[in-house]
């Protein structure tokens, strides 16, 4: 069985060092507000799970959700998420060290 989340090793570095330096995390796949369709790390709480956030697993020990219905619509796809080199456009805390996550389908 394939998991539906999982991350390159690059991204699991910048999740330690996000973490190190800021406390827990969490990730939600955007559906195109903000941060387009990027997921976003915050910090743990940052921004309460909604009743219909889907937790899909953790990468790097910070859970990982994305809207049910969004993940309907996407076809139930596997995420993988990775990091590219420049701060992301929005308010996801990986900008701080001058990469951003981005969302790959294995």
């Amino acid at each position: 069985m394939t998991r539906p989340v999982t991350a390159t090793p690059a991204a699991l570095e910048v999740i330690t060092r996000l973490e190190a330096a800021h406390g827990p995390l969490v990730f939600h796949q955007s559906g195109g507000c903000c941060d387009g369709t990027s997921p976003m790390c915050l910090l743990d709480g940052e921004l309460p799970q909604g009743p219909s956030d889907l937790h899909l697993g953790d990468i790097g020990g910070a859970p990982f959700y994305i809207d049910a219905d969004q993940f309907e619509r996407w076809g139930r796809p596997e995420f993988l998420i990775d990091v590219r080199p420049g701060a992301a456009d929005g308010f996801s805390l990986e900008g701080t060290v001058q990469v951003h996550f981005v969302t790959r389908t294995p």
